[in-house]
């Protein structure tokens, strides 16, 4: 049997693989454009800022170590003009020579990646503006830094990749400009999760820009869409990537509904003896069943160790994604996996959502404070997605969530989990437990909570409602919510005696546990429909200072 495989790097060559360890005498010869056919793209910010010292650490492999331990035959600067599915025939360009000839193939497996997203925006063809898309892209960056030495830069894009590089010019003492046409910086967050990562970057010196966009790059600047100048000496294009569809799309080979090519739980397409994996294909969502593209090469590497599976007799199947994603911004660390708020609503979810703020280990341990939202199925209490922002143990708990949601947990089931502790790891109760706690209460347990953006509404409706803050009075003077009234929790009880016990009341404390103290007394006193701000004080501020 004959396997050709077009692309490498992650997919690819995991196919490739994982197809000769079935098969010891199948003849498997992968095609790709590129010069470099295995590396590290998630690591090559940190060698454009000097974290990683040489390119070499991110290209470990080349097509002498894969013939040598794996006996397939890898082709660089070969790139595969057209696919005849019925005669399983392909026309290939040597890119070094410019001669044209053809193969064939009894399996062909299609990873053919992606490429970066490049907006139309005036002034873009300009050698001062990069994306970073592959190690090519790298050493063009990196080669500018080194010969212009440039002074400002702007970055057009607040994904992970945006903020990758972000951190590692500002490391080089490069000035960064961040611009996001979104209201929000890292789209894949929602608006209250993502206030605390801009804060972060203008806290630490970095100029960002929401709600707008980029019209036009000069030699020395970028104009924004509301005629504003912003100084830069480089540009980066960091707006996502489309996956490489014409030649799949030239051959026949359905696309799906995000324009990636369609394949089943096997990596088959709609041709028979034709697989397709990684950047250039479509994924589903393993909560909701429907059609995503979120190409990561964690999820490359899986799909195409699917495919290389069943190309040679397998039967492994792939189960979806979650869409997890994690990075670091200078010392920050953002994670999130499963729905958004924002996707959960837009899928017909009717959403419960905490805001849980709890160190990753004890104060006395040095621990630092993360803040974690979780999202639920009001229904059954599945839980949906989550989100975190915070200093240490990020992935720790995103790594257990992300377990959970995969599995289908409700949240009541996180309280249950036999999590490691002990006072340099962890608190007594996990803040992954205490997300389950929060959202059981407010599921199953009458102890519902209000979002800050709930209670704004709240507040402008018209509706009787009553406020209560239940910190200390030194607490209450030093900042409040403007139509609070400040009812200590050691003195609730008392007051609980003379309150309409028929009208909205939202409790507060800081950041939620005494106020859903102050809950519990009203509610165990009669109080009809109380809720507690998720997140506190703490979160509702930080939400109307920026």
């Amino acid at each position: 049997m004959r396997l050709v495989i077009i692309g490498a790097v992650a997919a690819g060559t995991s196919a490739a693989a994982k197809a000769r360890r079935n098969n010891e005498n199948a003849e498997i010869v992968i095609y790709d454009k590129d010069q470099f056919i295995s590396y590290s793209g998630c690591g090559m910010p940190y060698y454009i800022g000097g974290e990683v010292a040489s390119a070499d650490e991110l290209t470990p492999r080349d097509p002498v170590f894969f013939k040598n331990k794996y006996n397939v035959d890898i082709f660089t600067r070969h790139e595969v003009l057209s696919i005849n599915s019925q005669e399983k025939v392909l026309e290939i360009k040597n890119l070094s020579t410019g001669e044209i000839f053809t193969d064939t193939y009894d399996k062909l497996i299609l990873a053919t990646g992606a490429r970066a997203a490049v907006p139309p925006i005036k002034g873009v063809e300009n050698k001062r503006v990069f994306t970073l898309r592959n190690i090519g892209y790298m050493n063009k960056i990196k080669a500018y830094i080194n010969t212009d030495h440039p002074k400002s830069a702007a970055i057009i894009g607040t994904g992970f990749i945006g903020l990758e590089v972000c951190e590692n010019l500002k490391e080089l003492g490069i000035e960064v400009t961040l611009i996001e046409q979104l209201p929000h910086v890292t789209p894949s967050l929602d608006n209250d999760m993502a206030v605390y990562v801009k804060s972060y970057l203008e806290e630490k010196g970095i100029v960002v820009l929401t709600g707008t966009s980029a019209n036009e790059i000069t030699e020395t600047s970028v104009i924004l869409s509301d005629g504003s100048v912003i100084k830069a000496d480089m540009v980066l294009l960091a707006t996502g990537v489309r996956p490489n569809n014409e030649l799949a799309l030239a051959a026949g080979i359905k696309l799906g509904t995000t324009r990636a090519i369609k394949v089943d739980e096997k990596m088959r397409t709609n041709l028979e003896d034709i697989y397709a994996c990684g950047d250039c294909t479509e994924q589903y969502h393993a909560v909701t069943g429907k059609p995503v593209y979120r190409p990561l090469g964690s999820t490359a590497n899986k799909m195409g160790r699917i495919a290389g599976d069943n190309a040679t007799g397998g039967n492994l199947e792939f189960r979806g994604i979650l869409g997890t994603g994690i990075f670091k911004i200078i010392d920050m660390v953002v994670a999130q996996t499963g729905l958004s708020e924002r996707e959960a609503i837009e899928q017909g979810y009717e959403i419960v959502v905490c805001h849980n703020i709890k160190p990753n280990k004890p104060e006395y341990m040095g621990g630092k404070e993360m803040v974690i939202k979780g999202i639920a199925d009001k229904a059954d209490g599945r839980l949906l997605g989550v989100q975190i922002v915070g200093f240490e143990g990020v992935d720790k708990r995103i790594d257990v969530f992300i377990t959970a949601i995969t599995f289908k947990a409700k949240v009541e089931d996180l309280f249950h989990l036999d999590l490691a502790y002990a006072p340099p790891f962890s608190t007594t109760k996990d803040p992954v437990m205490y997300t389950g706690m929060i959202l059981d209460n407010a599921i199953h347990k009458n102890r519902p909570l209000i979002t800050a953006q709930e209670l704004d509404n709240l507040i402008e409706s018209g509706e009787k409602y009553e406020l209560i803050d239940a910190r200390a009075a030194s607490d209450y003077e030093r900042s409040h919510i403007e139509t609070s009234e400040n009812i200590p929790h050691a003195t609730m009880r008392a007051a609980a005696q003379k309150m309409d016990k028929d009208i909205v009341v939202v409790t507060y404390c800081n950041k939620g546990v005494t106020g859903n103290a102050a809950q519990n007394i009203l509610i165990n006193n009669g109080y009809k429909r109380v809720y507690n701000l998720s997140g506190g004080h703490k979160h509702y501020s930080k939400l109307h200072l920026n």
